[in-house]
């Protein structure tokens, strides 16, 4: 009897928010494994921001999803069975194969990974593309030196966190802008924050930045985009650094995003402003994945998250990430490990 592997596909591009129109789950027989292929099971999936941009038919740093394909996302596996020389049953791996719940890989679309080291989870968080994300960002663009100021917007999330932490690790203050009480206590009292700002209960943002930063901003790691971050630039310092990671404030909205221009203000303050995607570091990673390992070893790297429980929970989880309803990483975990030794 063929295995039925469970899939969920992108029904249309949504317009402003997804809804439950957006996604559809269908079932596929799982084919029978050629020379070289491997089958895999998978156990977490990840749910990200990014994602939100490929559901638009438009040009960007990465291909848009096809309509009516699985959709892709950052994934742990477990080998079922393998006709691969260099994958065996058991193997855990990651790869881009997404929501499904099994894939027919090739040996260049996954790779192993350790178990040992960590649990398997941090490899779609700290240890994997958000610690990166984090790393390179900030030590790259940002540049934080000792004492200097460090303002990160989504500070509870995966990438934000780890920022803070990198900042606080490099010896300067950490400000941290996220939407609930509960986050920022979490900020300050886990992850070693010098200051947190609620932006939702707020009254004044620009006030509440420069009340928590009385020597300015340094350095702006921007997460969010929007009238968060307007409110930060007006207390940018000279020579400011602002590593431009996300925009999330903008991915739902149906009309083009206007706001305060920001070149003025990048003139007067000699500042840099500059986009990025962790692609752009790709042939460092293994550099950035060994010291974030290091710091995470030695006590000085903390991580939280989030998990759901259910394949059935993905699109659910995805559109929590719009709702501010995590902290630290979001993951969807699908199935136990079969295989353990």
């Amino acid at each position: 009897m063929a295995l039925v592997n469970h899939q969920i596909i992108l029904a249309e591009r949504p317009k402003g928010m997804p809804d439950s129109g957006t996604f559809k789950f269908v079932k596929k027989d799982v084919e029978e494994l050629k020379e070289g292929q491997i089958l895999v099971r998978t156990l977490f999936v990840s749910v990200d921001p990014y994602m939100r941009g490929r559901m638009q038919d438009a040009e960007s740093y990465v291909e848009p999803f096809k309509v009516n394909e699985v959709i892709e996302g950052g994934s742990i596996g477990e080998v079922m069975e393998s006709k691969s020389g260099n994958f065996k049953q058991g193997d855990v791996v990651i790869g881009m194969f997404g929501w499904q719940e099994y894939y027919v890989a090739n040996e260049k679309e996954i790779r192993k990974i350790d178990p040992s080291l960590a649990p398997i989870s941090t490899h779609l968080g700290i240890l994997g593309m958000t610690g990166l994300t984090a790393y390179f960002g900030l030590l790259e663009i940002g540049r934080p030196k000792e004492g200097e100021t460090v303002v990160v917007s989504g500070a509870a999330g995966a990438v934000g966190s780890a920022v803070g932490q990198i900042a606080k690790i490099k010896g300067a203050r950490v400000v941290g802008i996220a939407g609930s009480n509960e986050k920022i206590n979490f900020l300050k009292e886990e992850w070693g924050f010098d200051e947190g700002i609620n932006y939702r209960t707020a009254e004044d943002l620009e006030s509440e930045v420069k009340r928590a930063c009385p020597d300015g901003v340094d350095v702006y790691f921007d997460n969010v985009g929007g009238e968060i971050s307007d409110a930060v630039f007006t207390q940018l310092n000279r020579y400011a650094r602002i590593p431009v990671c996300g925009a999330i404030s903008t991915y739902n909205l149906e009309e083009v995003d206007i706001g305060p221009r920001v070149q003025p203000t990048l003139i007067k303050k000699s500042a840099l402003m500059q986009g990025f995607t962790v692609g752009n570091y790709s042939e460092r990673f293994n550099e950035g994945a060994m010291q974030l390992g290091q710091w995470l070893q030695e006590g000085k790297l903390k991580y939280r998250e989030t998990i759901k429980e259910g394949f059935e929970n993905i699109p659910n989880a995805f559109l929590d990430l719009f709702k501010g309803n995590n902290i630290g990483k979001l993951l969807v975990k699908v199935a136990e490990r079969k295989y353990v030794e």
